[in-house]
């Protein structure tokens, strides 16, 4: 079966790694980025329309600063891996944009009506897209909590540069411009970019193709920016 190195926190390595089994590959779960819940008190959720969910890390971030009593309030999710996390935790009203933070802006903004009070993203220290800047044109009042960090890898963690040099690894899922980017100084500094050659590159969206890199044998790209898509890429492609 080929193999093919998941990239994701650890946190969302697993169920990628099940769905990969699942499909008939081997995966090698070899995390990027570790992810640090930020403490703190539960947030004050007064007047808040609607909760903003770009990461199932700011899924799990948000429940635990709540410790665990979520508020009765409308989840809307960058896309259908986040909504199967808010589900899991509880929340359920849960709505996915099924794509990037471009389609998350134009789910609330076919829901709910601009100036009914503010929306809560709950994000990361770093962000993709401009959702506050979409929301803003939009009319809508919008505030972000910084609940969490995902910290880059050192160096690339041992599994997968094991699997590299060894010619093992088919393939690696990226799934963030910032994974891409990273993947590509982590190889580059184990001395791997050479060996990469005979693997492909799976991105989700065009915007993490951009960032890759390495010199692959092929970077596809999904057709649209959800694990789903990505992995009927994967599928499709591989050998």
């Amino acid at each position: 079966m080929p193999a093919i190195l998941v990239t994701r926190p650890e946190q969302d390595a697993e169920a990628t790694a099940a769905r990969l089994r699942a499909l008939g590959f081997t995966p090698i779960v070899a995390p990027l980025m570790a992810v640090d819940i930020a403490a703190g008190p539960a947030l004050d959720l007064g007047g808040t329309r609607g909760l903003l969910m770009t990461s199932a890390n700011g899924v799990r971030a948000f429940a635990e600063r709540q410790a665990g009593a979520l508020p009765d309030l409308p989840v809307f999710c960058v896309g259908d891996a986040t909504a199967r996390a808010a589900r899991a935790a509880g929340f359920g009203n849960v709505e996915s944009a099924g794509g990037d933070v471009d389609d998350l802006a134009r789910l609330v903004m076919d829901r709910l009506p601009p100036r009914d009070g503010p929306l809560l993203h709950v994000a990361g220290t770093k962000v993709a897209g401009d959702l506050a800047g979409l929301l803003a044109a939009g009319g809508y009042a919008y505030r972000r909590e910084v609940l969490y960090e995902a910290r880059a890898a050192d160096m690339l963690p041992e599994a997968a540069a094991m699997a590299i040099r060894a010619g093992e690894a088919a393939g690696v899922l990226l799934h963030s411009p910032r994974s891409a980017a990273l993947f590509d100084r982590l190889a580059t500094d184990a001395g791997l970019r050479g060996a990469c050659g005979g693997m492909t590159a799976y991105c989700l969206s065009a915007n993490v193709a951009a960032k890759v890199g390495v010199p692959w044998a092929a970077v596809r790209v999904a057709a649209r920016p959800t694990e789903d898509d990505l992995l009927d890429l994967l599928a499709a492609s591989a050998p």
